[in-house]
């Protein structure tokens, strides 16, 4: 059975840091594309950075530069480092493969305040 738990998250002031980790089980995710994915009030989850099986990294532009995505894959954990956070990066965030199963985790609530 397949599991996804997020965690990390948190309140903190904008400028402030996070640092996000999902730990999966129930199948190899050290051989899939895997991604961290948000979801803000009243908007569509949108995948925000994803990462290759090798370590190759992609990132949307709004969180380009600020937003460093890796992964342990003899731990089946993939990690998001968040920095120079903004009030409009508050959202839940999820990790999940890219593409996504339909199955998700229950994510981890990142709440930046201005």
């Amino acid at each position: 059975q397949v599991q996804l738990v997020e965690s990390g998250g948190g309140l903190v002031q904008a400028g402030g840091s996070l640092r996000l980790s999902c730990t999966a089980s129930g199948s190899d995710f050290s051989v899939s594309v895997m991604a961290w994915y948000r979801q803000a009030p009243g908007k569509q989850r949108e995948p925000v950075a994803m990462i290759t099986t090798g370590g190759s990294a992609r990132y949307i532009n709004s969180v380009k530069g600020r937003f460093t995505i890796s992964r342990d894959n003899a731990k089946n954990t993939v990690y998001l480092q968040m920095i120079s956070l903004k009030p409009e990066d508050t959202a839940v965030y999820y990790c999940n493969r890219l593409p996504h199963l339909d199955y998700w985790g229950q994510g981890t609530q990142v709440t930046v305040s201005s």
